[in-house]
């Protein structure tokens, strides 16, 4: 069980039975009547956000979630096909379980899969990514002001902002959390 104390983004409930993630909290605590705390929490399982608002002490389940390190192996065009590193059990997903983490995994990368009650549920890519830029234009010297950004088209088919004096060809590191460059990669 959580209490609505214990709230911070990244945590996760369970509501009728279905994982959620917080993404965000607000205690409020109003001049007339008692505290409450409004949530905004993401499904694990469809990734639809829904608002709740608790009141200040109450529980939460704890959904039983398991984490496991996986490989992409490929995909077949409708659905995408994993290995268990460990056991080398193979798992299928569907487009709809896979959809966030497919702009930045290509074949043989690791990934997290979330189970839930020990039925696969979501995937989750590696934290940064290290992918090659496939097509971006070229960038004009005395463009811009200060540094300035071009979009650049992935390998995976992710298109992310790169300084402008990235080419194609090059490989960058990635943030999969926000899609943001972080640096290019020596090679």
């Amino acid at each position: 069980m959580i209490s609505t104390a214990e709230f911070r983004n990244g945590a996760k409930v369970e509501i009728d039975g279905e994982p959620f993630i917080i993404v965000e909290f607000q205690h409020v605590k109003p001049g007339k009547g008692g505290a409450f705390v409004r949530t905004k929490l993401k499904s694990l399982k469809s990734g639809s956000v829904i608002d709740r608002t608790y009141r200040s002490g109450e529980k939460l389940d704890t959904p039983n979630l398991e984490e496991r390190v996986m490989q992409y192996l490929y995909s077949d065009g409708s659905d995408y096909h994993f290995m268990d590193t460990s056991t080398f059990e193979q798992l299928s997903l569907t487009e709809g379980q896979f959809a966030d983490a497919k702009p930045w995994v290509r074949e043989n990368t690791d990934v997290t899969v979330m189970y839930h009650n020990n039925i696969a549920i979501n995937v989750q890519p590696p934290m940064f990514v290290e992918l090659k830029v496939t097509q971006t234009d070229p960038g004009v010297r005395g463009d811009t002001a200060s540094g300035g950004s071009k979009p650049a088209t992935l390998e995976t088919g992710a298109v992310v902002k790169v300084p402008l004096y990235l080419e194609e060809g090059e490989v960058i590191k990635v943030d999969t959390r926000t899609g943001d460059y972080i640096e290019r990669v020596k090679q």
